[in-house]
């Protein structure tokens, strides 16, 4: 499964287009981390409980979308596009693209 942010594949045709797909996941953070990451905030520097959460959500709904997308009969999803909110201490981490069928 080819998954780009562009919206085509070099040397790749599209043959067809199956629509839409896309995943999102909320992911509750834990409080203790909550914690340490506001002390980090203040003092400077990266939050690397917060990172890793971002990272494994995002792996998360990238293997959701290529499952949607090979659903649909496409070998590729073409235009994704990232999307990050955090809500207390909720993280929603979102992802779309069109799912292709590519010769």
């Amino acid at each position: 499964m080819i998954i780009t942010t562009t919206d085509f594949i070099e040397g790749k045709k599209i043959r067809d287009y199956k629509g839409v797909v896309s995943k999102e996941a909320v992911i509750g953070v834990n409080i203790i981390r909550d914690v340490f990451a506001k002390v980090r905030d203040i003092v400077g520097g990266r939050s690397a409980a917060y990172e890793k959460e971002l990272t494994n959500a995002r792996n998360q709904i990238l293997e959701e979308l290529k499952e949607e997308a090979r659903n649909l009969g496409a070998n590729a999803v073409i235009g994704i596009n990232f999307s990050y909110e955090m809500y207390q201490s909720m993280l929603l981490v979102s992802v779309w693209g069109t799912a292709v069928v590519v010769e």
